[in-house]
């Protein structure tokens, strides 16, 4: 059938496993146990941009108006289809379906990468337009309470850039991937690491999902 490719004469198991279900569980374990090391390190730039607000709210709000609402909600729906496709590809491969994984593998890369690349965008603007109080750059602010509204940005610039970064990574990761499946591998017993990879590339989105509203919309618009 087009599509599919012979199941690889390597054996999917590791010689530490007694089978197939064991290594596909402490595969899952193992990324599960990451990504709540991940989970605690938002949370603490979470809870730091919520008490930092909470001191100056409307300076806060001010600030965030600054903020382009059409890019950041395309970035969403972008992130949100990308999604879609990581687990669709996710399900190619674990059914064999050679092609539909190395389509899916790419629209979820061009996606990812269409992502940063407004990120980086939205950081251009800021950068012109005086808003990017880093590494002693000037910052204007004509409103009131200049010192807060530099915080918002330094915590704006932190977060989604800390979160730019885990999708740099994660599109490596995909990229590696996408060799692998163009040279007829992860089908069918050896689809753990598009599994695995796609719950990394979930939990990062899910992290965008919070940070939008907290820097985008709460108080805001």
């Amino acid at each position: 059938m087009i599509g599919e490719t012979p199941t690889p004469t390597v054996s999917a198991l590791a010689h530490q496993f007694d089978d197939l279900t064991q290594q596909n569980e402490a595969d899952d374990l193992g990324m599960w146990l990451f990504l709540s090391t991940e989970l605690m390190f938002f949370g603490g730039l979470f809870l730091a941009y919520t008490v930092y607000r909470r001191q100056d709210e409307a300076t806060f709000a001010a600030a965030s108006q600054e903020l382009d609402l059409f890019w950041g909600t395309l970035n969403t729906a972008i992130l949100l289809t990308s999604s879609l496709t990581v687990a669709l590809a996710t399900h190619a491969a674990e059914s064999r379906q050679r092609q539909q994984l190395i389509g899916l593998l790419t629209a979820t890369i061009g996606l990812g990468s269409l992502f940063v690349s407004i990120k980086f965008m939205e950081y251009h603007q800021k950068y012109v337009h005086g808003l990017m109080p880093l590494g002693g750059l000037p910052f204007h602010w004509d409103g009131p309470s200049p010192a807060h509204a530099a915080l918002f940005f330094d915590l704006y610039f932190l977060m989604t850039g800390v979160h730019a970064l885990h999708m740099l990574i994660g599109l490596v990761i995909l990229l590696v991937l996408l060799v692998k499946a163009i040279r007829g591998g992860l089908l069918g017993d050896h689809a753990a690491p598009v599994r695995v990879t796609g719950l990394y590339w979930h939990f990062v989105d899910v992290v965008w999902v919070f940070l939008f509203p907290m820097l985008y919309l709460i108080g805001a618009r």
